[in-house]
């Protein structure tokens, strides 16, 4: 098999010389953001930053952050570095808390981001010799018109499945003999788990890669799917506001997301302070896009925790490499004082072999107490008829999770097939804190 799209001459940069061209390019798109995007413009004049005296990457630190709450302030096209008729197509995130993000794209935009996803399918093992089915939804969401190019590019054959009906996704799965598939990790798990119901093994099913990404997925998640689907599992990162996937990605030896640091410029910040950390350390992610035509965007916050290595990898990339985001900022709990990331619960969880991989964290409040409740699913049923083993059970998951989380838990255990399955990103936190 042969790996279709290796950009040597840029993926192997030395770090000077990607940092030369970092620079060069974040001079430019500064100067083009306060130029083209009023949002810009009136952030560098009340910050009383001149774009024209960058000198230095480290001069990034006087550029204003832009947050979520950019986006929506400007709905729907107020961030647009371009007129309509130079924009060629339109992505919007799913707007589950009002208005969607809506981000645009030039010509020029889907060219770079399917060589972004080219390189990153390629760097995780896929090649021309692949069928990959898609089972992201299709539609406004970035994700699966994202894979989709840039496997295309890279002449893999593309099966866009969408998501759902997953009895069919098992059918064609073994019928067109596919052997690599894009999901999110826990679509990932019901498809093993449907397969199952149909008295389909998967060892009469080819997938031998999985390209992972739209939800986060601990070490102990990754070891299910791939016990579950007989594959190697591979994660890759991006959000709409940057371009979708695309941003980084794992390669075969999987120590790391390869960001595409020629269009991406990554920061870790403080969440609390936005103060830059040292190399190395474990912070909130920051992207500046150094390509971008329709939707430049500055020091985007994230919101997601992780840390950056800039270290050579063994693949040969020179690239920074991120590590899997612990959890985000936003979605960390407060539980009585605690800090609680619903990633330490799926961790907990997927070690315990008489539970299912499908979960729901639910907070509530009484009085003036915070309570967390952790619903598991059985995989017997048979075990709901013995008192002592259930009890003795769930004793075992409270346990684990009262010594990682350091506050105490309920833990609720449900019956097999019970708690509810999702084609996309999974929604395991129901906060009834402020119903």
């Amino acid at each position: 098999m042969m790996q279709m799209f290796f950009q040597k001459e840029i993926e192997t940069m030395p770090r000077e010389e990607l940092e030369k061209l970092q620079l060069e390019k974040l001079k430019y798109i500064t100067k083009y953001c306060y130029d083209n995007v009023p949002l810009y413009k009136k952030k560098f004049d009340e910050a009383g930053f001149d774009c024209t005296k960058i000198k230095a990457l480290s001069d990034i630190q006087y550029i204003p952050y832009t947050t979520k709450a950019d986006f929506r302030d400007n709905y729907p096209f107020g961030m647009f570095a371009v007129p309509m008729k130079k924009v060629t197509r339109l992505h919007a995130s799913s707007g589950t808390t009002g208005k969607p993000t809506v981000v645009g794209y030039t010509k020029n935009d889907l060219e770079m981001w399917s060589d972004c996803m080219a390189r990153l399918v390629t760097a995780a093992g896929a090649t021309d010799e692949d069928i990959v089915q898609i089972s992201f939804g299709y539609g406004l969401f970035t994700g699966a018109l994202g894979l989709h190019y840039g496997l295309e590019k890279i002449g893999a054959t593309v099966v866009p499945c969408s998501s759902g009906n997953t009895e069919k996704q098992v059918m064609l799965m073994k019928d067109f003999g596919t052997t690599a598939l894009v999901s999110t990790p826990s679509y990932a798990l019901r498809i093993g788990e449907v397969a199952q119901e149909m008295g389909i093994s998967m060892d009469d099913i080819k997938l031998r890669l999985g390209l992972f990404g739209s939800e986060g997925c601990t070490a102990e998640m990754r070891k299910q799917v791939e016990d579950y689907l007989h594959l190697l599992a591979t994660d890759n990162y991006g959000m709409s506001e940057l371009i979708g996937p695309g941003v980084s990605g794992e390669c075969h030896l999987r120590c790391g997301m390869h960001f595409n640091e020629d269009h991406f410029l990554p920061e870790i910040i403080n969440p609390e302070t936005g103060a830059i950390l040292p190399k190395g350390a474990t912070g909130e992610l920051v992207i500046t896009t150094l390509s971008k035509e329709a939707l430049p965007v500055l020091r985007y916050r994230t919101k997601d925790i992780t840390s950056i290595t800039y270290e050579k990898c063994e693949c040969g990339r020179t690239h920074a490499r991120m590590a899997k985001p612990t959890g985000r900022s936003d979605d960390m709990l407060k539980i009585r004082g605690v800090n609680v990331f619903p990633s330490q619960i799926e961790s907990v969880i997927m070690t315990i072999p008489q539970v299912a991989p499908h979960y729901q964290i639910i907070v509530t409040r009484e009085g003036s107490s915070d309570r967390l409740e952790v619903k598991c699913e059985l995989v017997d049923g048979s075990v709901l008829e013995s008192f002592a083993s259930l009890d003795a059970l769930r004793k075992t998951i409270h346990h684990n999770l009262k010594t990682v989380l350091g506050i105490d838990v309920k833990v609720t255990l449900a019956e097999p097939k019970s708690l509810e399955r999702f084609a996309g990103k999974a929604k395991r936190v129901i906060d009834l804190r402020n119903k």
